[in-house]
């Protein structure tokens, strides 16, 4: 399952560049999100580590990117995360919980106030990125990251006044549908629209034949662990990052 998760997750939050090497893959966006610019070892390797870190530590210098492996409780080699450890790779402060949830019990459906495109709008990518801070500077990178989504996928915006208080996007793999990007205006927080954006999806993802919905939340993000939890998403496995500073 969680190499499954992992590779749903890559394809969905798509880098700009991939090198595979030897079961794992190296991914960049111009430094935008840790996610799209770090090394995931999650098949089975032959080369010798030290030559592997060697190689991925040469090849993000040369991009002038930090070095960050993505981990999880399943990678390769097993002891990886000790060896990465010992060489000065720091721990990030707080973990990701990856959950799931069944899609087979229960009917959800999507609001009436919701706009739902499935190619990305200048609006979409206007609120997302006002809604989460996003630099003018990382802007045009964002866009290219949603721009190469492969796999079937879908943007969800709420509105309030003609005015996009809360979005979020899903992406349909495998009968798995995957959320990001779930985002609320700071000024509606509290109003329930977090949840409709999420119920939204989930109700694209069922008239879809998704089967199951799976989601990656920080363990700080305690109002998101709330809402996700009332839903009946269930974790399956953390994953961290480990860096050097």
């Amino acid at each position: 399952m969680i190499t499954a998760l992992e590779e749903f997750s890559l394809n969905a939050w798509a880098a700009l560049q991939t090198v595979h090497y030897d079961g794992w893959v190296l991914r960049f966006a111009n430094g935008y999100t840790k996610r799209a610019n770090s090394i995931n070892p999650i098949h089975a390797s032959s080369i010798p580590l030290d030559e592997k870190i060697r190689f991925c530590e040469e090849i993000y210098k040369s991009r002038q990117l930090p070095v960050v492996f993505k981990l999880t409780p399943h990678v390769y080699p097993e002891m990886l995360d000790e060896e990465l450890s010992a060489r000065g790779f720091q721990k990030s402060p707080s973990s990701t919980s990856v959950q799931t949830l069944k899609l087979d019990f229960s009917d959800f459906h999507l609001p009436l106030q919701a706009e739902l495109e499935e190619s990305l709008s200048s609006a979409w990518l206007n609120a997302v990125c006002h809604m989460n801070g996003v630099a003018e500077e990382n802007r045009e990178t964002l866009r290219q990251i949603l721009l190469n989504v492969v796999p079937r996928h879908c943007f969800l915006s709420l509105k309030f006044d003609d005015r996009i208080v809360a979005c979020g996007m899903g992406v349909l793999q495998s009968e798995f549908l995957g959320l990001f990007d779930i985002v609320t205006d700071p000024a509606f927080r509290n109003r329930g629209y977090g949840r409709q954006v999420v119920e939204g999806l989930l109700a694209w993802g069922q008239q879809n034949q998704a089967k199951q919905a799976y989601l990656q939340v920080e363990l700080h993000n305690t109002v998101a662990l709330h809402l996700y939890s009332s839903l009946g998403f269930k974790e399956q496995y953390q994953y961290w990052y480990r860096s050097k500073p």
